[in-house]
């Protein structure tokens, strides 16, 4: 599968009792991402956005919300003078699923 199959698809809703990704197969899915970094405890994956200005990190950090919105997988948004970091991770999990790999690809898509 590669980042443009993930863009593809949508997030399915959290049911619970879903395992989170274990961190070999979570840092094998990383690899079909651009600037994503892996928690040192394998459970979540970040990416920082730097900009010239303020502006265009509140812009990103609204895409970024937007967009967990809209798939129903909300990321962890934080910003300021010229920087925007998401981060993805599946609390009902306690770790990585598809859908921040999901997740993370779309943003990726839409910011390309």
């Amino acid at each position: 599968m590669t980042t443009c199959d993930l863009a593809a698809r949508d997030c399915e809703p959290c049911k619970g009792g879903v395992a989170p990704h274990d961190p070999a197969t979570a840092a094998t899915m990383l690899t079909r991402l651009t600037d994503w970094t892996l928690s040192d405890d394998g459970t979540a994956i970040t990416r920082r956005f730097t900009f010239k200005g303020f502006a265009k990190a509140v812009e990103m950090a609204n895409l970024a919300a937007w967009l967990g919105n809209k798939q129903g997988h909300h990321p962890d948004i934080a910003f300021g003078w010229g920087y925007c970091t998401v981060t993805f991770t599946t609390h009902e999990a306690g770790g990585l699923t598809d859908n921040d790999f999901i997740c993370a690809a779309r943003l990726d898509a839409l910011v390309a």
